[in-house]
């Protein structure tokens, strides 16, 4: 059986120095919503991954859900991002954006002109959001009608050949952690009654016409997708998840994806049941419970579990990540009061190990 550190191609066309990727993780350091020059350097800091998967990057306006996070939506998006993608190339690595539509998860003081969080349904997540006003509880959002849900997909489209143009290998579309794409799939969430919703096949519908619009326009083979069945992150409630997941990873299996990356809730049964589904390359970031995933679920890949581990806390705070879990660590903890927001410390400072 290969390990994580045996090459491995993606899509058929990516070829991967390893089978260590980089989980996507928000910093809230995109002020004005662009990406900076001290983005660039800590994504090449860590471009020995395998695979980078970028912080989530919303499609549109009105799919910013958090402070500071960065988009993909505008020309000068594009550019900026521009500079990240060729200081990861340059160190030789591959970098994914992931596209990430907040849906109900967020408030209209992070939005402009007036704007209202939007979602399938008119339910408000339980919680609060943060805001440049400090923390506001999550408002009910605006029920996308039939017109605005093609709308959407269309920017994720947009976003998607934006992604491209700013000289990124491919994207991956965020389904997971109750975003809008799980938002549609959740029961909780998605309470329509129209072809959106009511069914299995209504909740799964959006999902998978997202997926299949982003790959005919820049090809499947730069096109993922992450999900994390069962999750209740964000006020999800999936209290049996799996039909819908198998339903929708049928559907978008004959796509021939660049992968799937499954956020595990604490289902291995299900988690393997969508590996098996899933004909291409398969990412996980395992389920750890309160421990960073680390060097003990290497072994996942070696007994075929999966293709690629994705790793979130122990990347951020080790860039040299897969030279340190090829020889053993020793691995630098992660110091939770940098996470968002901030300057250099806690993001570009972490030192790698010395030659």
């Amino acid at each position: 059986m290969p390990t994580a550190f045996d090459p491995v191609v993606i899509g058929g066309t990516h070829q991967l120095a390893n089978r260590i990727a980089m989980a996507p993780m928000t910093r809230s350091r995109a002020y004005g919503g662009l990406v900076s020059e001290l983005t660039a350097e800590y994504y090449a800091q860590r471009a020995s991954a395998g695979l980078i998967i970028t912080e989530g990057t919303q499609p549109s306006v009105v799919g910013q859900g958090y402070p500071y996070t960065p988009g993909l939506h505008s020309a000068e998006q594009v550019a900026a991002w521009r500079k990240v993608t060729d200081a990861v190339h340059a160190k030789g690595g591959k970098i994914f954006a992931q596209l990430m539509h907040t849906g109900r998860i967020g408030h209209p003081a992070l939005l402009p002109d007036g704007l209202v969080p939007v979602g399938p349904s008119p339910v408000a997540a339980k919680g609060q959001c943060f805001t440049p006003e400090g923390p506001k509880d999550f408002v009910t959002p605006r029920e996308l009608t039939a017109d605005e849900i093609a709308q959407t997909i269309t920017d994720h489209v947009t976003a998607a050949r934006n992604a491209v143009d700013a000289g990124f290998d491919g994207v991956e579309l965020h389904g997971a952690n109750g975003y809008l794409i799980q938002q549609f799939l959740a029961p909780n969430s998605n309470r329509r009654t129209d072809e959106w919703g009511g069914s299995t096949e209504g909740r799964v519908r959006f999902a998978v016409e997202v997926v299949a619009a982003v790959a005919t326009e820049i090809g499947a083979d730069r096109t993922g997708l992450r999900l994390s069945p069962g999750s209740s992150l964000n006020d999800m409630e999936e209290p049996d998840p799996r039909p819908a997941y198998e339903a929708l990873v049928r559907r978008v299996a004959p796509l021939n994806l660049a992968y799937l990356h499954v956020m595990e809730a604490g289902d291995r049964e299900l988690t393997l049941a969508l590996r098996h589904l899933f004909p291409g390359t398969f990412i996980l970031n395992p389920h750890t419970g309160e421990r960073p995933t680390g060097p003990e679920e290497l072994s996942l890949i070696e007994n075929g579990t999966t293709d690629l581990i994705s790793f979130g806390r122990l990347f951020l705070a080790n860039p040299d990540l897969p030279h340190r879990l090829a020889t053993g660590g020793p691995f630098t903890s992660a110091d939770p009061s940098t996470f968002y927001g901030g300057d250099a410390t806690g993001y570009t400072d972490y030192p790698p190990l010395p030659a």
